[in-house]
């Protein structure tokens, strides 16, 4: 049966890349000869790969240089005939000395120069990627059948084959939340595409029927005053609901907002009221409990503290477009939460299993049927094939509850929890003596000895990187 997957696997890439011209395979085999092997400047390299086309050079700073770009990508790796669509994608050149992080960027792609804590670790290059499906890195017209986890991990393969004629040193692939399952996805099905991954807050929902795993978070979370408080707020943002559910639904419509495909403000602001506890821990940390709104708290106090943790714009239509692809693959492959909200009884209009589920924030017109077999299929990879994978969780992040679990057959991998931290979770936040294990790990993988570890540490004293360091690249986005 594995021997069948791996001949499928090949045949799925080889037909793209001859489909999509001769040069591509002359790269994949490293015979980098004409305009991109004569070129000298790096901005004239890549734009000499096939398919790669630089759309802009952004300043930063000394040491450094960050290009957005676009990639010709088959619609479906399968059958590259269907036509292509143009990949967004970024660079932020080093060089070509050193290795490169591949991040998976699971969502829309950020256009500021910034650094993963892999790329600042290693003082790498670093490819940052569009998700299929987030616009504009979207097909048109478009198929949603073609947006799942594996036409994403050809794109990652096709890319990485492409840049590798320029950066021939190490790889290692990298993501957050929902770039960080899609980071294991890519290795799924190309496992050796890089040398390592660091795989950050990633959840792994293997049966979307079996959700005990988030109650029981929630049951143990903080502490129980700090426990009591939120659940407390949130019953009165129910309780109030007829003074605060008008304010809600006049606040959007001021600003345009409307609400087809959730279905109305009521469904909506049950949905954010529904939120707002997770919200809490996945980018709050336990200090933040001082901030919940106690009992006596007025109408602006409780409104102010939901819009802070649910954003009171968050489920309009306008909102949830920039999601689409995401509740797709939601609701199609990659399962989603639901967790007890008893203490909720009798103040809720709306059966939270069907309102909290990812058909809910899709429009209609776009067709839905889960598969329970992908999630599968990648846990039992992971258990039994995977290698060279480090896991990192925030201890207090609700996405964790659900995570990869390694097996026997996997091979030089590890699962990290960082005390305390939340959705932001970072080598740097694991204990000291699970952070030195961590880095030492990546850095071997990346083809850099134990002399290379303080070199980033080096240059920061010397070069002012913080306009590259400060933000990072965690995604902000809506419930993942």
């Amino acid at each position: 049966m594995r021997t069948t997957l791996k001949r499928l696997l090949v045949a799925a890439v080889l037909i793209p890349l001859l489909a999509l011209g001769s040069a591509a395979p002359a790269l994949a085999r490293g015979e980098g000869a004409g305009p991109a092997a004569a070129a000298t400047d790096i901005k004239d390299r890549l734009a000499a790969i096939p398919g790669v086309t630089v759309t802009e050079e952004k300043p930063t700073t000394t040491g450094h240089r960050y290009f957005l770009l676009t990639y010709t990508q088959p619609v479906d790796h399968r059958r590259p005939w269907l036509g292509t669509f143009q990949q967004r994608f970024s660079v932020l050149h080093r060089g070509e000395d050193r290795p490169t992080v591949f991040y998976t960027n699971g969502y829309t792609l950020g256009t500021t120069p910034s650094r993963t804590e892999p790329t600042r670790l290693l003082d790498g290059n670093q490819v940052s990627v569009e998700y299929r499906y987030f616009t504009p890195s979207r097909p048109q017209p478009a198929d949603w059948s073609k947006a799942g986890i594996q036409q994403a991990a050809g794109d990652a393969h096709r890319l990485i084959t492409a840049l590798k004629g320029i950066y021939d040193h190490e790889w290692i692939s990298t993501g957050a939340s929902k770039g960080g399952m899609s980071s294991v996805y890519h290795r799924r099905f190309y496992p050796d595409d890089v040398d390592g991954t660091v795989a950050y807050v990633a959840p792994n929902d293997v049966d979307d029927r079996e959700d005990s795993a988030y109650s029981a978070f929630f049951d143990q979370v903080g502490t129980s005053a700090c426990r009591a408080a939120l659940d407390a707020a949130q019953r009165e943002l129910l309780v109030r609901r007829a003074t605060l559910e008008p304010r809600y639904a006049a606040d959007n419509a001021a600003v345009g907002n409307t609400f087809a495909t959730i279905g109305n403000a009521d469904r909506a602001y049950e949905v954010g009221v529904l939120d707002v506890v997770w919200a809490f821990w996945q980018y709050g940390i336990e200090a933040d409990c001082a901030d919940v709104p106690a009992a006596g708290a007025t109408d602006d106090q409780l409104y102010a503290w939901l819009d802070t943790h649910s954003g009171v714009t968050s489920n309009s239509d306008q909102s949830l477009a920039g999601y689409t692809a995401y509740y797709y693959q939601a609701g199609t492959e990659l399962g989603s939460p639901n967790f007890d909200v008893s203490h909720l009884k009798g103040l809720l209009h709306y059966d939270t299993k069907e309102l909290y589920s990812p058909r809910s924030y899709v429009p209609r017109s776009i067709p839905m049927r889960f598969d329970p077999s992908a999630m599968r299929d990648i846990d039992r990879w992971v258990r039994h094939d995977a290698e060279r994978i480090i896991f990192v969780y925030g201890q207090n992040d609700p996405w964790g509850a659900e995570r990869f679990t390694l097996g026997r057959g996997s091979e030089d991998s590890y699962v990290y929890t960082a005390p305390g931290a939340n959705h932001g979770a970072k080598i740097a936040a694991l204990t000291p003596a699970e952070s030195a294990a961590a880095t030492a790990k990546l850095l071997d993988w990346a083809g850099l000895g134990a002399a290379e570890a303080g070199r980033p540490a080096a240059l920061a004293q010397s070069a002012p990187f913080t306009d590259l360091d400060r933000a990072g690249l965690l995604e902000e986005h809506h419930r993942l």
